[in-house]
């Protein structure tokens, strides 16, 4: 049986392009004892990925060239010497840009699919929700009445954000690209508004969204949307700092208003959802029993086949999709 791979080609210089990934063909080995053999049914392509792919110093190591790009999954067991997992199951793991993987099962997390959609596992009842759940209640920390804003919002994060603070009782306002996303995010995601940082107005638009200022940010982008919020904070706001998608080319994110974080005692804090696993079962939890009950509704942008999957991670990184990017193998 063959097996193919995506592995990273080289280090971007700037944008990355569709020559920093190669695509291999190899022999699937046989599982071994202990081991399972998996079929990846749906691959997951997140912004983390960007960072991962330059060499330098960061909270993961680099993603090591001639190697299998890293992703998380969701896969289908074909075979297995593991007791723990038999024929059939479906895994969440990170079995990466490829196929097919055999593996110990350390990491492996068996989901069902008789209520959730498997491709779910990796949006909002996945990494994604997660780290949605905790940006916004373990920092972000919002009260009934507050105004949230978070950029992104038709993103796969950003979408979760939006609405978890509607449950919460907060008053939701995304920001996104084009009157497109903006449409889905106060149709059918129910935020309060959208602004479109597109548009020749997004200053004033953004000013009129949030009439009595803000209380919680969640930051996916970076650059002047940040600024926007900074200047309409309110007095000990809080901001949880997801991702700065608006330098992931390495260009300089100048931050102009960044006079409020000291005048309006803000707290900024970034964070890695990852270093928090203790908090994810609660989570997790949490996230299914929303999707399941349709309190949560996501959207999905899917490519088809392995070899799709370098131009759907570019077009992601120029924010052409709507919700949650994946590459489906099967």
């Amino acid at each position: 049986m063959k097996n193919q791979q995506i592995l990273l080609a080289r280090r971007p210089h700037g944008a990355v392009v569709e020559d920093d990934f190669r695509m291999v063909e190899s022999e699937v080995p046989p599982a071994g004892e202990g081991q399972l053999l998996t079929r990846v049914r749906w691959l997951s392509l997140d912004p983390y990925m960007r960072g991962r792919m330059d060499d330098a110093k960061s909270y993961a190591r680099p993603q090591p060239l001639d190697e299998v790009m890293i992703g998380g999954t969701v896969a289908e067991v074909v075979e297995s010497k593991n007791p723990r997992f038999k024929p059939g199951d479906f895994v969440v793991g990170m079995a990466g840009w490829q196929q097919y993987q055999v593996t110990d099962g350390a990491g492996l997390r068996k989901v069902d699919a008789s209520l959730i959609p498997l491709s779910a596992y990796l949006g909002p009842v996945g990494m994604p929700g997660v780290t949605a759940w905790y940006g916004l209640t373990q920092i972000g920390k919002p009260k009934q009445g507050e105004t949230l804003v978070v950029s992104a919002a038709a993103g796969a994060v950003g979408s979760v954000v939006g609405q978890l603070a509607k449950l919460l009782g907060c008053r939701a306002v995304g920001v996104a690209g084009g009157k497109a996303k903006c449409d889905l995010v106060t149709g059918e995601l129910g935020f309060d508004a959208c602004v479109d940082y597109k548009a020749e107005s997004f200053r004033a638009d953004f000013k009129a969204a949030v009439p009595k200022g803000i209380d919680v940010v969640f930051e996916n982008v970076g650059g002047a949307v940040l600024d926007a919020s900074l200047a309409r904070m309110n007095a000990f706001g809080r901001i949880a700092l997801c991702g700065l998608v608006a330098g992931y080319t390495g260009q300089p994110i100048p931050i102009q208003n960044s006079r409020s974080l000291l005048v309006n005692r803000l707290l900024l804090q970034g964070f890695i959802v990852a270093e928090h696993m203790e908090l994810w079962p609660q989570a997790l939890a949490e996230l299914g029993q929303h999707v399941a009950a349709k309190r949560i509704r996501y959207r999905e942008t899917i490519a088809e086949g392995l070899a799709s999957a370098p131009r759907a991670f570019i077009g992601m990184l120029e924010g052409k999709n709507v919700g949650k990017q994946l590459v489906k193998l099967v």
